[in-house]
């Protein structure tokens, strides 16, 4: 088949809402067409390129190798569009720039950033979204980010992403002020005998924690609540003796402050590094650029 001339742009439109979202149900509730006209156009797309671009999961899709470089260059393309048709009918000369936040970042870093480019660009206005590591990392992929800050991806979060360390940063593990761990000398030992609160499975420092238990003999211990949300995790620690495996940026404040405090457990395998995630496919943007510029300014040491 003659590609190009069949090539419409809802092919690319239907195809990065599926990926987006890993199924053609919610793609199509999302675009507010039907879900066969969904499927249709991915078929379409499909036969056109001569390969599948997905992969089933479950009761969802997935991209494939073929899915995830078409998608790079799919996304980069929808970008510039909407960019040009931005350019030619806004009504203000206004440039979103929009931001994806991981916890780490949220607190302190992003913040500081944002304000000092608020000064150096003032007519870009910064759209900053947070959400679960697997999400940001894909809308960074499909475009719908100009960047992403926080830990490092692993996995297949970094696949199309290149990534910019700016400082190495510690899992901590937290408690309330008075907790008996303590007191104790072996807190390695000790970590089995309370309840814990783990990252999820999909965050970034879910499988820094995993590898740090195992390393100590406990492979499988499991948490009682799951979050990296530091108001959820803040009020359960400081109300209860659980500990929390927690990214020292998200709870500095509340170390400095006395609220919280570290169990020592003096571990590498707790660190890594933070730093800016941008699409490999990704156009040059002086926006993107000047943020970068004011994060790398505001870096501060995470132990301080």
């Amino acid at each position: 088949m003659n590609w190009d001339a069949h090539l419409r742009l809802r092919h690319v439109r239907c195809f990065l809402e599926i990926a987006r979202a890993e199924s053609v149900s919610l793609a199509a509730e999302r675009m507010n067409i039907t879900q066969p006209a969904v499927s249709r156009s991915l078929k379409e797309l499909e036969d056109m390129l001569g390969t599948h671009l997905f992969d089933r999961v479950g009761r969802g899709l997935r991209l494939n190798e073929a899915g995830r470089v078409f998608q790079s260059h799919a996304a980069a393309s929808m970008v510039e569009l909407m960019r040009g048709h931005d350019r030619i009918t806004s009504q203000e000369s206004r440039v979103r720039l929009s931001v994806g936040a991981l916890p780490t970042a949220s607190t302190e870093l992003l913040p500081q950033a944002a304000l000092a480019f608020k000064k150096q660009a003032p007519h870009v206005r910064l759209h900053i979204l947070t959400g679960p590591n697997w999400l940001l990392f894909n809308q960074l992929r499909d475009g719908t980010l100009d960047l992403v800050v926080g830990r490092m991806p692993e996995g297949e979060a970094a696949i199309g992403v290149t990534f910019e360390q700016l400082y190495i940063e510690d899992v901590v593990l937290v408690c309330r002020p008075g907790h008996k761990i303590l007191l104790v000398d072996d807190v390695h030992t000790a970590i089995v005998n309370y309840p814990l609160i783990l990252p999820p499975k999909g965050a970034v420092i879910a499988t820094t924690v995993s590898r740090f238990l195992s390393s100590i003999g406990l492979p499988e211990m499991r948490g009682v609540f799951e979050t990296v949300a530091l108001p959820v995790g803040r009020k359960i620690v400081q109300s209860s003796d659980m500990l929390w495996f927690i990214s020292r940026g998200v709870v500095a404040d509340e170390l400095n402050n006395g609220a919280l405090v570290t169990v020592d457990l003096e571990s590498p395998l707790l660190s890594g590094p933070v730093g800016i995630s941008v699409s490999s496919s990704a156009p040059l943007s002086v926006e993107r650029s000047t943020l970068a510029d004011c994060l790398k300014a505001s870096v501060v040491s995470p132990a301080g």
